[in-house]
């Protein structure tokens, strides 16, 4: 099946295909599609599932779409929804990832509680009124400096115990073995192989 996907973030894009691998998945932007939602739900399903819609209602074909970001239990569940964004209002320009990283070990500076946690809400919608929501976390911790090359976001700062590495410091197939948007996807692809279409 050929499924549009809800963003403009290239890294997004890649990772949905190398987690759902059984069917096609093209960007709004490769399929020169204007895509533009504002997020103004407060939850990862509410923010998900309005792209997908916005997406849908642009091309009434089949979409995907995710909200995804990082909760850390010690800082009331910041960034939470405003992963992309966490700091930007703080310092009154849009930070960089590298920056955004230090502000959120700023911020746990005096913190000994570094549990964390991602979210990934995925919505896919075939049609108007046939609609699926799956989602799924990947627990860890935050640790005091950036480790690792690989991810993006928040990855280098995100340690996995039982493996003793942050996400940037996994491979991608490792990564989309584990990962909250690898199960969330698994899930998707195992429903969209279920359905008669």
């Amino acid at each position: 099946m050929k499924l549009l996907l809800a963003t403009n973030n290239p890294h997004k894009a890649e990772e949905f295909r190398s987690i759902i691998k059984e069917h096609e998945i093209v960007s709004a932007k490769d399929a020169d599609i204007f895509f533009h939602h504002e997020e103004v739900e407060d939850t990862f399903l509410g923010n998900s599932l309005g792209k997908a819609r916005t997406l849908y209602e642009a091309c009434r074909k089949p979409v995907i779409a995710d909200d995804s970001g990082l909760v850390v239990p010690a800082l009331g569940g910041a960034p939470g929804i405003y992963s992309a964004r966490f700091g930007d209002d703080v310092f009154d320009h849009p930070l960089s990832q590298k920056e955004r990283n230090q502000y959120l070990l700023d911020c746990m500076a005096e913190t000994e509680d570094r549990r964390a946690f991602f979210v990934c809400t995925i919505s896919l919608i075939l049609d108007e009124y046939r609609f699926y929501i799956f989602q799924e976390t990947f627990s860890g911790s935050i640790i005091h400096e950036e480790r690792g090359k690989n991810g993006f976001g928040y990855d280098p700062i995100f340690y996995i115990p039982e493996l003793k590495k942050t996400a940037a410091e996994l491979d991608e197939n490792e990564k989309n073995r584990i990962s909250h948007r690898a199960k969330a996807g698994k899930r998707a692809e195992l429903l969209i192989n279920s359905l008669n279409t």
